[in-house]
């Protein structure tokens, strides 16, 4: 019996040992993720200050504030780059955020079951087409369409707002919104929908035991539990608008101007990337288009401190409104 129980307290005490061992392994290894991720992030940022080290010495603030990108001279200025990336960023979102939430409305709380599902899945494959694609149809398909209905349409009834007066290239700050819309959609419209699916059906149940409508269910308890949720996907929907690449530079015209004109063309920073990289020969060209990646991180990282703020409010609000 002596015996027995002091093998069995061995065989404790090493199931013991073993189960810390490996508690102490998972934890170090989700440690070195997490760090290492941290330094992936900095290495970048650290790789592209060196590599935009020339420009910053040659134009200082003055690149971010600078209205002229003339290679021949060397002169480089990202404010127009700034402007396009910006301006093509919210008329893409403006678009296809009404759009993302009535389809995620309409899946979650609407559809009924059989729909539901293959819906679903379509707009997922939508998500998950390569942006070239998307390209070169916006150029061979969305293009003339704008050019000959759109602008036509917007030019003669609307063109007294300077949004709306220019030349009806069909290339532009408007197709490029487009396009960005059609590649943001899927995205939005999936996350705002799992963050519809996720909310208690109690919250339902309670507003439909006190007499409310459909509608009053979705705008009185379902989105108002869903809000923080919903922020981060548009959120979300910005950043991969920011950062679109292949599809905005077939279609947005590609030129470096500042104008209120939706119809004119212009470059955001990814696309005057994508465009110039290849032919930029000198150290100080180079180091320019770096410095616009550069620039492009902050603005990507300023969107996602702004959306965390957001978010955060949003998630104090309803326990404020419930004192």
């Amino acid at each position: 019996m002596l015996n027995f129980k002091l093998v069995s307290g061995r065989t404790a005490a090493g199931r013991t040992n073993r189960l810390a061992m490996g508690d102490w392994f998972f934890r170090s290894a989700m440690y070195a993720c997490g760090l290492a991720l941290l330094a992936v992030t900095a290495l970048l940022v650290v790789e592209l200050a060196r590599g935009a080290r020339p420009s910053i010495v040659e134009f200082g603030f003055g690149f971010l504030g600078g209205t002229t990108w003339d290679p021949v001279r060397e002169i480089f200025g990202a404010l127009p780059l700034v402007y396009g990336t910006i301006l093509a960023s919210l008329v893409g979102l403006l678009i296809a955020v009404p759009v993302s939430i009535g389809t995620a409305i309409f899946l979650a709380e609407l559809s009924p079951q059989w729909l539901r599902r293959p819906a679903s899945a379509l707009i997922e494959v939508i998500a998950a087409i390569p942006s070239v694609i998307l390209g070169l149809w916006g150029l061979f398909v969305l293009v003339p369409i704008v050019r000959e209905v759109v602008q036509p349409v917007l030019g003669d009834n609307l063109g007294f707002i300077p949004l709306f007066d220019g030349p009806r290239f069909g290339v532009g700050v408007l197709s490029a919104g487009l396009i960005l819309a059609i590649m943001i959609v899927p995205i939005v419209t999936a996350v705002i929908r799992d963050v519809l699916l996720a909310v208690p059906n109690s919250q339902r149940e309670a507003m439909l035991a006190l007499g409310a409508t459909r509608w009053e269910v979705i705008s009185e308890a379902v989105i108002p539990y869903a809000r923080s949720g919903m922020v981060g996907a548009i959120i979300l929907g910005l950043g991969r608008a920011m950062g679109e690449t292949m599809a905005v530079t077939m279609v947005i015209g590609n030129g470096f101007q500042i104008t209120p004109s939706l119809f004119e063309p212009t470059h955001t920073i990814a696309s005057a990337i994508a465009s110039e990289f290849a032919e930029a020969t000198t150290e100080l060209y180079i180091a320019a288009l770096i410095e616009a990646a550069l620039i492009l991180m902050v603005i990507s990282l300023l969107v996602n401190i702004i959306a965390r703020l957001l978010v955060g409010t949003l998630v104090r609000i309803p326990s404020t409104v419930r004192e």
